[in-house]
C-alpha cells in the first residue's frame, strides 16, 4: 500500500520534472527568437549625419542635469 502511493508519487513528480524542463526549452526557444527579430529590425548606424545630433540631445541633457541640480541645492534659477 505505501509502496504503491511512494510509486504514483515518484511517477507524478517525474511527470511534472519532463513538463516543467520541455515548458522551459520552449521558453528558451521564444526569447531567441524575440532575440533575432529585434536585431534584424534594428538600423544600422548611420556615420556622421547622427553625431551632431546626438551632440545636441548630449547637451540638452547636461543642461537638464544642472537645473536639477540647482533645484536640489535650493538656488532659484
Amino acid at each position: 500500500m505505501a509502496s504503491d502511493i511512494i510509486l504514483v508519487s515518484a511517477t507524478a513528480l517525474a511527470g511534472i520534472g519532463m513538463i516543467t524542463l520541455a515548458t522551459l526549452h520552449g521558453w528558451q526557444g521564444w526569447l531567441t527568437l524575440r532575440l533575432r527579430e529585434i536585431e534584424a529590425r534594428r538600423p544600422e548606424p548611420e556615420s556622421g549625419s547622427n553625431s551632431g545630433k546626438t551632440r545636441i540631445e548630449l547637451a540638452d541633457l547636461k543642461e537638464r542635469i544642472r537645473k536639477l541640480e540647482a533645484i536640489a541645492a535650493g538656488v532659484d534659477l
